[in-house]
């Protein structure tokens, strides 16, 4: 990855402070020198006896040979300054030019800490500066850098041994659960009562399954990302939309504006991205709602939009619905609702694939959620 402009303008900003830094202290000091040898020869010149020889047999008087002795000084020191105001200026642009390629050299161990930071990733956290050289303090940087890297790569490891094992641990219970509670449910013996705590206990059975799968995903799709290939928006959509389910709300009209929205990620997590704004558009909707599903190109942007009619949205309360378990008017009691990760998640996909997510209310009611991502 080439690097970005205004990481390039402040490492070259360094560059020429030091330069002009260098440069500054040259031309101090050389005008400090140059000063004192001015008052040096001045001095001398002063003391020395200076005779003034004329083939005119009357000679010249004392006035004029001290007119001349002054000329003569005069004419010394201006040839000094003038000289040397010239030689000052000439080496100090030497000096600038050398200070600008010391200070390159100079920044060099600092631009390979700069460029190895670049490079890492969730994936190359194993890679290490390594820098070689005198134990100053660029060295000492450079091994804190490496010693930073190592804690960030242990963590990492316990966090995808922690995924794992949650993802089996909860898991798997809850599957039990469902089982055990539908084999009571079909049991012609079950009384009335029986049945109906068994099928309150499924549903909750069921959320807690969904609050499980969505913090999994949601811890998946904040790390790095392992699959990308060439995905098109139109038909995660499109394949979104034929598996999708509505019982609970079959009075929500979608409405398809699909075209071409060429992109590059992994489409398990793009297509929960999808399946998540139309979900969250489709349960937060108005009776007889409706729902627009548009993707495309916008901007350079491969583009996926969803809009709904529902309850209206102030300006302000939009950034929290991408927190977890946010819900409007941090609405925590309605568990047929979801568990407030659909946001959050759009969110941690579009940022992993380099994009971005934004929602924008509707006047009337309603949001419209853009995504974009960087299209292929």
């Amino acid at each position: 990855m080439s690097p970005s402009p205004n990481a390039v303008t402040r490492r070259m900003t360094v560059r020429l402070r030091l330069t002009l830094l260098y440069g500054g202290l040259f031309f101090a000091a050389g005008f400090l020198l140059l000063t004192v040898a001015y008052v040096l020869v001045t001095n001398i010149l002063e003391g020395l006896p200076i005779e003034v020889r004329t083939n005119d047999p009357f000679g010249i008087s004392q006035q004029e040979q001290q007119a001349i002795r002054q000329s003569f000084i005069d004419n010394a020191q201006h040839r000094l300054i003038t000289q040397s105001a010239f030689a000052l200026i000439g080496v100090g642009l030497i000096a600038l030019a050398l200070g600008w390629f010391v200070a390159d050299r100079a920044l060099a161990p600092l631009q390979q800490v700069t460029v190895t930071a670049r490079k890492l990733s969730e994936s190359t956290l194993h890679e290490r500066i390594a820098l070689e050289g005198p134990e100053d303090e660029i060295k000492e940087l450079a091994d804190t850098f490496d010693a930073m890297l190592e804690r960030l790569n242990e963590a990492f490891d316990a966090q995808r041994r922690f995924v794992g094992n949650a993802s089996h641990e909860l898991r798997t219970p809850l599957a039990i659960n469902r089982t055990l509670l539908e084999v009571a449910l079909t049991d012609p013996e079950a009384s009335d009562d029986l049945r109906t705590v068994g099928r309150t206990l499924l549903a909750n059975n069921a959320r807690h399954e969904r609050l499980i799968e969505g913090l999994l995903l949601l811890a998946r799709s904040e790390r790095e990302l392992t699959t990308r290939t060439a995905v098109d928006l139109s038909d995660v959509a499109t394949m979104v939309l034929k598996t999708a389910v509505r019982e609970d709300r079959p009075d929500v009209e979608i409405i398809t504006e699909l075209t071409s929205g060429p992109t590059v990620g992994d489409p398990v997590l793009l297509e929960h991205l999808v399946s998540n704004l139309i979900d969250n558009a489709v349960r937060y909707n108005a009776d007889d709602g409706m729902v627009v599903v548009r993707t495309g190109v916008l901007d350079g942007w491969a583009t996926c939009q969803v809009e709904n009619t529902g309850p209206v949205v102030p300006a302000y309360e939009v950034q929290n619905l991408f927190e977890p378990f946010r819900r409007l008017n941090t609405d925590r009691i309605e568990s047929s609702k979801g568990a407030g990760l659909g946001l959050s998640i759009v969110r941690s996909v579009a940022t992993a694939h380099g994009g971005t997510v934004v929602a924008t209310p509707r006047e009337s009611g309603g949001l419209i959620v853009t995504v974009r991502l960087p299209k292929a």
